[in-house]
């Protein structure tokens, strides 16, 4: 018998939960912040390039973190509260997420 998405997140131990989900996450950021320095090593080594590559690179890098963070931000919070509405059983709530409010 498989268990569904559902029952399985209300029914493994939290710890093996966090494992399956929080890994990935921490694998990805990981691999980010590599890019960069990567980016920085072939900057670097660009003559045309020099020290003014590496600064571009230095000032942008924070601003595409703060980015991704407000991205991560409003998307996790969409889901929260589909989550929480379809739990309560208000399928009708959790489809305003989608809707545009009008101005």
């Amino acid at each position: 018998m498989e268990q569904t998405a559902n029952q399985f997140l209300g029914s493994e131990p939290v710890g093996k939960l966090m494992k399956r989900y929080a890994v990935p996450c921490i694998i990805s950021l990981l691999v980010g912040a590599l890019y960069n320095i990567v980016d920085q090593i072939f900057i670097a080594n660009a003559s045309y390039l020099g020290s003014y590559g590496n600064a571009a690179n230095t000032v942008i890098f924070p601003l595409t973190v703060i980015a991704l963070a407000i991205a991560v931000m409003i998307g996790d919070g969409c889901c929260a509260f589909v989550s929480l509405s379809l739990g309560k059983g208000e399928p009708d709530k959790a489809k305003k997420v989608w809707e545009i409010p009008s101005l």
